[in-house]
């Protein structure tokens, strides 16, 4: 094996490390967060019996509807069938919501999938992550991402589609160009490599002030 192999070696798995690390990281983030609010529960429940208490409705009322708004920044609103989609959806959604980016996700998954944690993981996470730096660089109210997932006889079919600041995006060789360097375009590299070990079909299309990617593998 050469010198540059191993390299090349090193710096994929050092990749995935960080990859896994950052989604892990992600969906922590969320579970501390229904975490922290279950604990707050009783404080709640205490707090509406005293407004109760003095029969003040109109509290409880305005009550209730701050902790709607803040039960749902932690909702877990995604349930696909599949847990690690589950897992990789939900702390991505989190994060976007986050940064003010709204978003639209439609997926379903009913079978068992052949592709492994490990390269949903890379495919989801890389999607989900160039959608949002693309959203962060348009006015709040213009920021959109849809995502959608589900069988499409054996194949799983995965699109992604973030609303962009440019009606068209420079294609170099058969990426897109990015804004970001380093392991940002790795990782779009990363995604079309297990796309095509899995013999699998991407297309990526950028027009009318939208970007999507579609992405189907054989299950």
């Amino acid at each position: 094996m050469s010198i540059f192999s191993r390299k090349n070696e090193k710096r994929l798995a050092l990749y995935q490390r960080e990859l896994l690390d950052t989604h892990y990281a992600e969906v922590e983030n969320m579970y501390r967060q229904i975490r922290g609010w279950r604990h707050d529960y009783r404080n709640h429940i205490q707090t509406m019996k005293a407004y109760a208490a003095e029969n003040d409705l109109e509290s409880i009322k305005k009550y209730l509807e701050l902790l709607e708004t803040d039960l749902a920044t932690v909702d877990t609103v995604v349930k696909t069938g599949n847990p690690m989609t589950d897992a990789i959806l939900n702390s991505k959604l989190s994060l976007a919501r986050s940064k003010d980016i709204p978003v639209k996700v439609d997926a379903h998954i009913p079978v068992a999938l052949s592709i492994s944690e490990v390269d949903l993981c890379v495919i989801i996470g890389n999607l989900f992550d160039n959608a949002i730096e693309a959203s962060l660089k348009l006015p709040t109210e213009k920021r959109m991402i849809r995502v959608y997932i589900d069988m499409k006889g054996t194949q799983l079919y995965i699109s992604f589609t973030n609303l962009t600041a440019s009606k068209k995006q420079q294609k170099v060789g058969k990426l897109f160009k990015s804004t970001k360097g380093g392991d940002h375009g790795f990782g779009l590299v990363r995604v079309d490599n297990i796309i095509k070990r899995l013999d699998g079909y991407l297309s990526r299309n950028s027009e009318d002030g939208a970007f999507t990617t579609e992405i189907l593998l054989p299950q």
